[in-house]
């Protein structure tokens, strides 16, 4: 899990979901058997409520609500090192 406690499960969750409505809509697109239904009231609210929804955001929206959440997102990574010199 990416993470731990209800934003880590939120994370998870959204990554996988999302991965599989990308898959459906790119199979629809290319004419290739999309995967499976969904099945059961979390796969239904996750492919039917939650990623049409979250497509329908505007990149700006999605982006402050990704930085306000805990996550690996967040991260800062130190600065790459400089050059000593040449390399050969």
């Amino acid at each position: 899990m990416a993470g731990t406690g209800f934003f880590g499960w939120l994370r998870s969750n959204s990554e996988h979901y999302l991965l599989i409505a990308a898959h459906r809509k790119l199979a629809r697109t290319q004419g290739a058997p999309a995967p499976r239904p969904p099945k059961g009231a979390k796969e239904i609210f996750w492919l039917k409520v939650f990623a049409p929804t979250y497509a329908l955001l505007p990149w700006s929206l999605r982006s402050r609500i990704m930085r306000a959440m805990p996550g690996s997102h967040r991260q800062q990574w130190a600065d790459p090192p400089r050059p000593q010199g040449p390399a050969v």
